[in-house]
């Protein structure tokens, strides 16, 4: 079976990664359709080493006939136009945070919660979490099964591919800047983000905490379990790709770094590198490009009876996005969720 996939926001970032990955997956495609605003009508994006498609605009874009929606314009765009996709016949896999606290849209991570996706149903709509909240989730997924998780406390190390091109293209010209003593002001971020930590991403929210460390919450709660308390901080960071994140949880049964580290290393998506000498472990840098969700320096915390603490990095364009959405859409072919084939 071949399946028609059209892929929302196609010019973007992540949308350049969902068609990558398409290609780099051999997902079983019989048209891929890309789609962005007017403004990039007619520009073209390679499929592969051999095909170009033309981008379509959005607005106008009739989405009877497609199998897969993969949505990354925006917020504002996604719920404008993913209702209508749905709408059409259409499966939407959303990337932004528009769709992720409706109760009645399943929130998946294939290696998590494959599950939720069989009530996709009622709206026809699978949103695709936060990329600091899928890493993290994917992460604790094995050792919530076995340890039973009671809290979490996470500190993250954000690059500013996740505020998109233009985030990337700031960073760039402020690093440049300050090499030849010039003044770059900060637009995408609240302050100069080269040789800088900015412990603020999204909008700042009435108890203090911002949006971006809400998401966290909810979102582990929605997609893991309620009863999980978690309490976040996030960092955007002078990094191009790559999320870290450092990740100390409670457990209600005891554990111990030899045992969290055996079921890691067994538990789908991930990859360990924990060697207690220099370098044994993995940066940001080193996971761009990679699909895996790695952890490094497990280890006990003593302060608490059931404690843990560890370091996991990912490529917040790809597990943190594009290759999300992929999977989600494999997952369900693979669990016949969806068996009509494209015309």
């Amino acid at each position: 079976m071949a399946y028609r996939v059209a892929v929302v926001g196609a010019t973007g970032a992540v949308g350049r990664e969902i068609i990558k990955t398409l290609v780099e997956r051999n997902f079983p495609v019989s048209e891929v359709i890309a789609l962005a605003s007017a403004r990039t009508t007619g520009a073209e994006i390679s499929f592969g080493e051999k095909k170009v498609l033309t981008v379509r605009n959005l607005d106008t874009f009739d989405f009877t006939g497609c199998d897969f929606g993969l949505f990354s314009p925006g917020a504002a765009i996604s719920a404008v136009h993913a209702p209508r996709a749905a709408a059409a016949g259409c499966i939407v896999i959303d990337n932004t945070s528009h769709f992720r606290m409706d109760p009645d849209v399943p929130l998946v991570v294939p290696e998590v919660n494959p599950q939720d996706l069989r009530w996709f149903g009622k709206k026809n709509i699978i949103a695709n979490p936060n990329c600091s909240t899928i890493q993290m989730v994917v992460a604790l997924k094995p050792l919530h099964d076995e340890f039973k998780i009671k809290r979490v406390v996470v500190s993250t190390y954000q690059s500013v591919s996740g505020a998109g091109k233009e985030g990337m293209d700031e960073l760039f010209n402020h690093t440049k800047s300050s090499f030849v003593y010039e003044t770059s002001p900060p637009q995408q971020f609240t302050k100069e983000i080269a040789f800088n930590c900015i412990p603020h991403i999204d909008s700042f929210m009435d108890d203090g905490a911002t949006k971006e460390e809400w998401k966290m919450v909810v979102e582990t709660r929605k997609i893991l379990d309620p009863n999980i308390a978690v309490h976040a901080t996030c960092v955007r960071v002078p990094v191009f790709i790559g999320h870290g994140e450092a990740v100390n949880v409670e457990f209600e049964r005891p554990v111990t770094a030899g045992e969290a580290r055996a079921i890691l290393r067994d538990a789908p998506g991930i990859e360990v590198l924990d060697i207690r000498e220099d370098g044994g472990y993995m940066t940001p840098l080193e996971c761009a490009g990679e699909d895996a969700v790695f952890v490094s320096r497990i280890r006990k915390d003593p302060t608490l009876e059931n404690g843990l603490s560890f370091w996991c990095v990912s490529d917040n364009l790809r597990k943190g996005a594009a290759l999300n959405a992929v999977q989600i859409a494999e997952t369900m072919i693979a669990m016949n969720l969806i068996a009509r084939k494209a015309a």
